[in-house]
């Protein structure tokens, strides 16, 4: 079972990401955190984020892939490297061994083996590999460089997939990383830049990965640390409408072409993702809940509730007290779970789901 990559607002992607892990935003150019619960920001590492340039994301050149369609950004900016090193390693430095996906000309690279820190390259085009390969042998076996794309690890297509198809299990295992239990701290941590032209598939992709405790989830709480494009975290344009002094609605300028700010999320897997209700057995009618509920998230909920579940619609929504107006865009994380327990722990009715049998995956 895979959920489509429908059009999320800000909102609904962070409940989405928030319910699942600690969730923590820093854009370029200003330090905030965005609309997350309390009880969502413990655990993350004991440090204030620093403040991060504006400048400093090269995107791949025309020359260079003009045989590919699909472009990347790198980060170019030492500055914002160094930052980064920061952040991720902290005060007490405790994780030594990062993931660096797709790292491009090697900026951050350097930066986090200056630190001491153990590296491996997922670079998924060989323009980079041999400069790459080179400086690993500068640093006494601390880099390791594996032609592989991290975002199309275990893909779900049988397609032809380039660079060559990976799983995390061949990776980890030439890696000789082994698995680690859930309770413990994170086995790794993962950097990188979401790609532009999937950005939002690959976050469900993510997510989905954790839910099922699938692809790199399999070997522990995995910590992300990922820049995505600003229009991902923020509500678009689009959904607000500006009128003139005689009342008319004005025309949206076409916004699209102009270039996005980055920002930087860092996304750690909870402890106690799995409670007694939610677990890696039943995730996926969790996930089918969502889907129903994002597909038209301008709706209302009681009007997904009929074709989510048998159970009055009514009730439900007095179980989690909310009333019959609340719309998917009010809901918060935390919602989502206690509407999935409550139909998931309501004892008056052996059917307590509505779905259909066959779930579309969808290819990354």
């Amino acid at each position: 079972m895979w959920v489509p990559g429908v059009g999320l607002p800000s909102r609904l992607m962070l409940s989405a990401l928030t319910h699942a892990a600690r969730f923590c935003i820093l854009k370029s150019g200003a330090v905030r955190w965005m609309d997350v619960p309390a009880g969502n920001r413990r655990g993350l590492s004991d440090y204030y984020p620093h403040l991060m340039p504006s400048v400093g994301f090269g995107k791949s050149s025309s020359r260079v892939y003009r045989c590919r369609s699909e472009t990347k950004r790198y980060i170019t900016s030492p500055r914002v490297a160094e930052t980064l090193v920061r952040i991720l390693r902290g005060k007490r430095k405790s994780c030594q061994l990062f993931l660096e996906c797709n790292p491009g000309p090697g900026i951050l690279t350097r930066a986090l083996l200056e630190s001491g820190a153990k590296v491996i390259a997922l670079e998924s085009d060989k323009t980079f590999i041999p400069q790459l390969k080179s400086l690993g042998k500068k640093v006494n076996g601390r880099l390791e460089v594996v032609y592989c794309d991290f975002f199309k690890l275990d893909p779900r297509s049988r397609g032809i997939l380039t660079p060559p198809i990976m799983t995390s299990d061949m990776l980890f295992q030439y890696l000789g990383i082994e698995a680690q239990p859930w309770s413990k701290g994170a086995p790794l941590k993962a950097i990188g830049i979401l790609p532009p032209k999937n950005e939002r598939n690959a976050l469900w992709k993510l997510l989905h990965d954790l839910y099922s405790c699938t692809s790199v989830y399999k070997y522990g709480r995995v910590e992300l640390n990922l820049f995505i494009t600003e229009k991902e975290c923020r509500e678009s344009c689009l959904s607000f409408g500006t009128y003139t002094a005689n009342g008319q609605l004005a025309k949206q300028k076409h916004r699209e072409s102009l270039e996005q700010n980055l920002c930087f999320i860092q996304l750690t897997p909870h402890k106690d993702l799995f409670t007694g209700t939610l677990t890696p057995f039943n995730y996926d009618v969790f996930f089918h809940m969502l889907r129903q509920c994002f597909m038209k998230r301008g709706a209302k909920l009681i009007d997904h509730l009929h074709s989510l579940s048998p159970i009055d619609a009514m009730h439900i929504l007095k179980q989690i007290k909310k009333n019959k107006d609340v719309k998917v865009i009010d809901m918060y994380p935390e919602d989502f779970q206690h509407l999935f327990e409550t139909i998931e722990c309501y004892k008056d009715d052996n059917y307590k789901w509505l779905y259909d049998d066959f779930m579309e995956d969808v290819i990354i």
